[in-house]
């Protein structure tokens, strides 16, 4: 019954989903009226969450009749994890991602007020195209409702590696949003296209769906980084790993995006419609990846049937954009030189420089592929490829963002003085460090350079105060850019302090022998070994100097015929301890144990935070209002003239 069910959800979702494509087309060539469209997206919202509630509660139930069900739920799984496990596979995760497209889809479609007709309506002909393909991917190619016969009595339960951190309840979706939001700028792009004239103001509307899709990818990844820091046993929070990679690129496109729309848009149209273009198509290529097994990673799903028709649809994708940007593309607008002191000169670097990060990670992460399609040979790339390329380039990014808001208000008396303090702090951080630790040219450069950031916006925040006075909603944004970037300043002295000052050792102890690290000591109690025929486990109980126990395990899934590591971690403001069981011996005499001490880490998840909070507290500000008739509306410029968003 929930298979049929299901199914029937999928099929109505498809023929909804196209007839609203088909009304959006009409609305938008014909300017008639959007009832009947509206009415048809809600209609495939409700059929998208129908199937997601069916196969939640078949996975609650039990249904091992449907075969998602059979493959990945399990009775002995805990509740949460089995509400989860709607998207530890790649059929469920499917249906997660329609819910959440055909929720934008239809938030979006009862909008429409806030927008010119015609833009709008072709913004929800490129939504609705997108959700008819993925509602057809999901019906014909990775169908979760169908039946299994004969009917199994249990099934091996999700993915352990999903079972070992809360996190995975609240990271996919949150990349999902991430991912899925970034098709609204896509679309008011191509629909700014479309609609000629009538699409000038496609960059306003797209603003705040772009700044809510932003800050979700941010919180998104950084949750993804805490979850592979935890669970993996490896100690490390970034791989550069292929899928990993995947969602790094919209972010970074994204990001470029957000700074090439303020101030100034205009002149670079151009740019803002390829962004939006890009940032989306690089969605879908990082699904490609993700779902089709091209790439070998911990993250990805397995190899599927997916494959092609994700492929076929991402080549239609680009050749589509390709064509309307050639076709309708905003041309060169004519200005006079852009000033070396000015904010765009400011945002040329700024998107450069991020472009060309992105660029470095795209063929990093694609090498493999071209390698094997070119010399049949697959040759992957290793993380020192990106140390070598991408990071030094974000440490120039870190200087960016430190300078450009003294040098853009160099023209008024004490402008380019206000870089003498950060300037100051910056260097006596290097020689400092320098003289005590050597932690090498990288990590230094990256200490100097978010010294100087976190200096300089300490100085821009009681300026942002005195507009939150005279402008909330314009102050609320210029906070928000400063808390994102301290918090990015904050990501890149935790990634600095736990890759340079980081130390670890590994070695098989018996029981009573102790290993010391920096300062940390550890002490084998015992090993000990408890389970049944689901789950067995063996667990290292040690003793931390001062007290404390730690008891790192290793447990092992017979379904699914796989061990997992569960490190323990206790943090701390300046440091984790950081404990991992490699192996233990069969008599519980002896084990194989890892301690590692990795500084700073916390700043990672607090500066992930501040970040992606940054991006939604400007939200409000990018949300154009009409004021009421006669109202003033008040302006950063009338308060103080604004330093630069970069």
């Amino acid at each position: 019954m929930a298979g049929e069910l299901g199914t029937a959800s999928l099929a109505a979702g498809l023929v909804t989903a196209t007839l609203a494509a088909l009304l959006w087309l009409r609305a938008g060539l014909s300017g008639g009226p959007v009832r009947v469209a509206r009415a048809a997206t809600v209609a495939s919202f409700l059929a998208a969450v129908l199937g997601g509630a069916v196969l939640e509660y078949a996975l609650l139930r039990h249904d091992f009749s449907v075969r998602f069900v059979a493959e990945n739920g399990g009775r002995d799984v805990p509740v949460y994890y089995t509400v989860t496990s709607l998207w530890s596979a790649l059929d469920g995760s499917l249906l997660l991602w329609l819910v959440i497209h055909c929720a934008i889809a239809t938030l979006l479609a009862t909008r429409a007020s806030r927008y010119p007709a015609r833009l709008h309506a072709y913004a929800m002909l490129v939504v609705s195209a997108v959700g008819m393909f993925f509602f057809a991917l999901t019906y014909f190619a990775a169908n979760p409702f169908r039946e299994v016969r004969p009917v199994p009595l249990d099934g091996p339960g999700p993915n352990p590696l999903l079972q070992q951190h809360p996190a995975m309840g609240v990271h996919p979706p949150l990349l999902y949003l991430g991912y899925i939001g970034l098709v609204v700028p896509f679309a008011f792009a191509l629909a700014g296209l479309l609609a000629g004239r009538n699409g000038h103001r496609w960059l306003r509307a797209a603003r705040p769906w772009a700044l809510v899709a932003w800050s979700a990818l941010t919180a998104g990844i950084g949750l993804g980084a805490w979850w592979s820091y935890a669970v993996l046993g490896w100690g490390g929070y970034w791989a550069w790993d292929p899928v990993e990679n995947a969602s790094l690129l919209p972010w970074l496109t994204a990001t470029t995006l957000l700074h090439t729309a303020l101030g100034g848009a205009r002149a670079r149209a151009g740019w803002n419609v390829v962004l939006a273009c890009a940032s989306f198509l690089l969605v879908l290529l990082g699904t490609f990846l993700t779902r089709s097994g091209a790439v070998a990673s911990v993250h990805a799903f397995t190899e599927s049937p997916l494959g092609p028709m994700l492929l076929g649809f991402v080549l239609l994708a680009v050749a589509v954009s390709t064509v309307l940007v050639g076709w309708r593309g905003p041309g060169a607008v004519p200005r006079r030189r852009t000033p070396v002191l000015s904010r765009g000169a400011a945002v040329l670097v700024n998107g450069v420089l991020l472009l060309t990060i992105a660029a470095m990670v795209l063929v990093g992460t694609i090498f493999p592929l071209l390698s094997e399609s070119l010399g049949g040979i697959r040759t992957a790339v290793g993380p020192r490829y990106y140390q070598r390329t991408a990071v030094p380039l974000a440490v120039v990014v870190l200087l960016v963002m430190g300078v450009v808001p003294a040098v853009v208000s160099a023209r008024r008396a004490g402008g380019l003085r206000r870089l003498g303090v950060p300037f100051g702090i910056a260097l006596a951080v290097v020689a400092v460090l320098g003289w005590a630790g050597r932690p090498g040219a990288p990590a230094l450069a990256a200490f100097g350079a978010a010294a100087f950031v976190l200096t300089g916006l300490a100085g821009q925040a009681t300026r942002a105060a005195r507009v939150v006075t005279a402008a909330p909603r314009l102050g609320a944004a210029r906070l928000g850019g400063l808390l994102a970037h301290a918090g990015i300043a904050l990501v890149a002295v935790g990634v600095a302090g736990s890759s340079a000052y980081g130390s670890s050792i590994e070695r098989e102890i018996r029981v009573g022998e102790a290993l010391r690290v920096d300062g940390v000591q550890v002490r084998l109690l015992e090993v000990r070994r408890t389970g049944d025929t689901d789950r067995m486990a063996v667990t290292a109980r040690l003793e931390r100097d001062g007290g404390a126990t730690l008891a790192p395990a290793l447990r092992y899934f017979p379904a699914h015929d796989t061990a997992v590591t569960v490190p323990q971690v206790r943090t701390g403001m300046l440091r984790d301890v950081y404990v991992t069981l490699i192996a233990a011996a069969a008599d519980g005499g002896s084990a194989t144990v890892r301690l590692a001490v990795n500084p700073l880490v916390a700043l990672l998840w607090v500066g992930g935070g501040l970040t992606a909070a940054g991006g939604l507290l400007a939200v409000p500000a990018a949300v154009r209002r009409r004021p009421a008739p006669g109202a003033a509306v008040p302006t950063a410029a009338a308060v103080e003239r604004p330093e630069v968003r970069v």
